[in-house]
Order: structure tokens, then sequence, then C-alpha cells
């Protein structure tokens, strides 16, 4: 069978997360140069890729509380800016994989999830299975969507995965960030854990922390803890959480071993 990979590029990573608006359009040709290097390599697996919002949609988001939920008239406003922010840093992502030969198609869940108190209710995930099956590379990334009790919220990226990983199975989740992997001890970052479990989780998640920027999904504990969920279930899927900002390390992660910190069943 044809191995298929989820692939999140970080906000954090593809934005200067601190400055409103600001995209790393080298960090991006670099990383897309990669994946397509990947691809060469080994033209039979299947990849779904996100990104998060960076400073982009987490900004604004922040501002009108829009993941808590959207009902005001001014409410509703916020949310038309928090999806005119994350599309314009999709766009700016679609080109960047474009510009390597990638055959990026754009799946917005703005336009096609149903969320209910933040969680996805409904969303028809044939059109996605057939690009996949076409050699195509869905994009999805962190957005607004409509939800049947909060009005409105946003979906991270992880959430998304985490509602598609059972229904299309990939082998792995690769999530590409600025820290080489999950620290014990942030933001001290001295003590990096190289492997995590449904069980060990538990005694690590006291010591985790958010996000030392802007970031209304939640951090690096959401991020664990959302991911920590799909391994509850029997399943041989490997997450793998690490820095994209190492040159190699996203092509080695799609071809071979898993760099930074690894979640497993066991």
């Amino acid at each position: 069978m044809t191995d298929l990979y989820f692939l999140k590029l970080g906000g954090s990573l593809i934005t200067d997360k601190d400055t409103p608006n600001t995209p790393r359009p080298s960090v991006l040709a670099r990383l897309a140069q990669e994946i397509a290097a990947a691809r060469a390599a080994r033209p039979d697996f299947q990849l779904l890729i996100g990104h998060g919002s960076g400073s982009f949609g987490h900004v604004a988001a922040k501002k009108y509380g829009t993941r808590a939920g959207v009902q005001t008239s001014a409410n509703w406003l916020g949310f038309a800016e928090v999806w005119k922010s994350a599309r314009t840093l999709n766009q700016i992502v679609l080109e960047a994989l474009s510009q390597a030969g990638l055959p990026v198609l754009a799946f917005p869940p703005s336009a096609c999830v149903l969320a209910q108190r933040g969680s996805v209710l409904r969303w028809d995930l044939s059109l996605i299975q057939r690009a996949l099956q076409s050699g195509l590379l869905p994009v999805l990334q962190g957005d607004v969507v409509f939800d049947e009790i909060l009005g409105g919220t946003i979906l991270s990226t992880e959430d998304l995965f985490f509602h598609l990983a059972p229904q299309l199975q990939p082998q792995r989740i690769l999530l590409a960030g600025i820290e080489p992997g999950v620290w014990a001890d942030f933001p001290a970052c001295t003590q990096l854990v190289p492997t995590i479990t449904p069980p060990s989780f538990g005694n690590l998640r006291s010591q985790l922390r958010g996000s030392a920027s802007t970031d209304v999904t939640g951090g690096m504990e959401a991020k664990v803890e959302r991911m920590i969920s799909l391994l509850l279930r029997p399943t041989q899927l490997q997450i793998s959480i690490f820095s994209g900002l190492q040159p190699g390390l996203l092509h080695q992660a799609l071809t071979g071993s898993l760099p930074g910190s690894v979640l497993s069943h066991s």
C-alpha cells in the first residue's frame, strides 16, 4: 500500500510570529525544495500538507476572541478579518510550493468544514481522497469555520489532523516548527524529550508550556495533547515534532528516520 504522510508547517516556522503579517519566504522556499526532493526520491508516497497561521491569523484572532465563539456583529466582522489574514498566508504558502514544482491544491476548511463546539462535525473527504489518489498535494490550514453551537470558531491544523487521521490513516504525522522537539523545561530549554507515549505524557504534561508568542490555539501543550489522543487506540502511527529551521531535517523525516521528539503508541 502507498504510504500517506501528514505534514504541518508551523506558523512560527513560516512566519515571524512576533511581527504581524510577516512571512519567511526564504524558509518557505527551502522547505518546498526539501518536499520536492523527497517526492523525487520517493514518488510512491502520498502527502497532505497543512500549515499554521503564525503572525497572520493569530494576531487578528486574539483581538476578536474568535476561537471562543462568534455571535455579535462585531464578532462576525472579526471572523472575516481572521479568514482574510489566514487566506493571505495560505496563498503565500501555495505560491512557494508551486514554485518548487509541487502539484498543490487548496482545501480551505472555512469552505468545507462544519464544526460543533470546536470539533469537526461534518467534512466530505472524498475530494481530498481523489486529490491524493491523483498524485496531487492537498493543502489546508488553520482556519475559521462555522460552528453549530459557537456560531464560528477556529480549528488548528492539529484539530484538522485529529479528525482526518482515523479516516485517512496516515503512517506518519510530521509537525515542523522552530523547536527541535518537545522541551521538558520550556522556556529554559535544556531537556529535550526524545520519546512520548500516552502513559508518559501524563507525567510530562505538567512540565509543558504553551507558546512564547501569540497563539490562540494553545501552543506546544495543546499540540502534544491533541496528537497523543490519536495514539489512545491501537495504531502504528508515528508522530514527529522537530525543527524545520535545520536544513535537511524535513527531507529526512519524509524519506527516512524521524527527527526530534517522536510520539508513538509504545
